[in-house]
């Protein structure tokens, strides 16, 4: 029976673990992602991101949980839940000697039937209307995950799960993927969750994150404002000691970088300035600077801890 849910949501992880080999993979995970919406799991190599991926396509059973789409449980409904959904997970895999076409026919035999009308909007959508007549081994690694791109939106899903779709890709490749996501979004209101370890890609691309390390989750929410949590200045001013106590008055406390100061959030840096210079400190400069994701990343994952393995 379908789970009686939040309509807004397609796609909820609840309270899920995995371990392989008594290593915990995914510990006590959950989070939501709301139609319309580009979610990034973010994390380094071995945190457990593709686990999760896996679980959602119900190709690795949780120890403990439930993954839903669409209010269905992956775990107990699998057919249903996952008609609502297209993905490329871990590296596409195809026939080499056919062509990209028969691989598309071949393919979407196995889940309900080939439509070669929309097969070929699709084609042409991804931009593999020169060659998807040719033989899959005559592919780039780009134009392999445009035809797993297309595969995955032969469907039609409301929900696209992508496992680091632009690794290995080179920046032109990058650059396309990225826009062409941002435009299913746009044009079909299409609804994303995808893995990655390349902080500039989430940066770009999604609504809302969610960190995940050694299996848990230390960061869930939307990009917009996590780097501006706090007013971040760089500033150069005598005397020091005098500057200091102004930093004091208005919550601002020095940081390891020279010259930089972290002021409350809504700070004004006009604010700021007129202090400094009321109080009768040389003011040199004062530049307001941008913490960036990866500043925000750093500071809620820690370091790496080694390379791990890939889970």
């Amino acid at each position: 029976m379908t789970r009686k849910a939040d309509p807004e949501v397609i796609l909820e992880a609840s309270h899920l673990s995995k371990s392989f080999g008594g290593k915990p993979a995914l510990r006590d995970l959950s989070f939501t992602v709301r139609r319309g919406e580009i979610f990034g799991l973010l994390g380094h190599n071995g945190a457990g991101k593709s686990t999760a991926l896996g679980i959602f396509l119900g190709m690795v059973e949780p120890d403990g949980g439930e993954a839903r789409i669409g209010g269905a449980s992956v775990q107990r409904r699998r057919a249903w839940a996952l008609r609502q959904a297209g993905a490329i997970f871990e590296s596409p895999a195809f026939y080499d000697y056919l062509s990209g076409m028969d691989n598309l026919k071949v393919l979407m035999s196995y889940s309900g039937g080939f439509d070669a009308e929309a097969a070929l909007r699709v084609v042409e959508e991804v931009n593999l209307g020169d060659r998807i007549h040719s033989r899959v081994s005559t592919y780039s690694h780009g134009m392999r995950q445009r035809l797993a791109l297309a595969q995955a939106l032969l469907p039609e899903p409301k929900l696209l799960l992508l496992d680091e779709p632009t690794d290995g890709l080179d920046p032109e490749g990058i650059k396309w993927f990225r826009d062409f996501i941002l435009r299913l979004r746009e044009e079909r209101g299409m609804t994303v969750l995808f893995n990655s370890h390349l902080l500039s890609e989430v940066e770009q691309m999604c609504d809302r994150v969610a960190i995940v390390r050694q299996g848990r989750k230390v960061y869930d929410g939307r990009l917009e404002g996590i780097a501006d949590e706090e007013m971040t200045l760089e500033i150069e001013a005598d005397p020091v000691e005098l500057a200091r106590a102004c930093y004091g008055r208005l919550g601002g406390r020095e940081l390891a970088e020279e010259g930089r100061v972290s002021f409350p959030e809504g700070t004004d840096p006009a604010v700021v300035a007129r202090e400094l210079v009321e109080a009768g400190v040389n003011l040199r400069r004062l530049t307001p600077l941008r913490r960036s994701l990866e500043d925000v990343y750093l500071e809620v994952t820690g370091s790496p801890e080694g390379k791990e393995e890939k889970s």
